[in-house]
């Protein structure tokens, strides 16, 4: 992280996230009653993963660590990917206003990625 950078808090990939976890919890309240334990509780999980494992890579001690952290939550960006185009499928989404923000954090988080990747060579 550069010096500007105090910690995770600041960066654009965290916060974005975080508004995503609030946007799925708010989808997921429409589901049925019956996914409770299923598909929404999938959802739930796969986007509180991408912001908590930004903040514990971003916490570790070398930007190797951080990175593996942000393929953490990468990994579970497209978890969260497929899910919502299964619930788009089964009829529980017909927005897909989620899915486009959903892929400007993914094209945010590779570029991050990809940056320190080239620096840490």
């Amino acid at each position: 992280m550069s010096d500007k950078v105090k910690t995770h808090k600041d960066l654009e990939v965290w916060k974005k996230p975080i508004d995503l976890v609030e946007e799925v919890y708010k989808i997921t309240e429409k589901f049925s009653q019956k996914e409770k334990y299923g598909l929404t509780f999938q959802m739930r999980n796969a986007a509180i993963s991408i912001p908590s494992n930004i903040a514990e890579g971003a916490a570790r001690n070398s930007t190797k660590e951080f990175i593996q952290f942000l393929y953490i939550a990468l990994g579970s960006l497209s978890e969260l990917e497929t899910q919502l185009l299964i619930a788009q499928r089964i009829k529980y989404l017909s927005e897909s206003s989620v899915l486009e923000r959903l892929e400007k954090l993914m094209i945010l988080l590779i570029g991050l990625i990809n940056s320190l990747e080239r620096k840490n060579k």
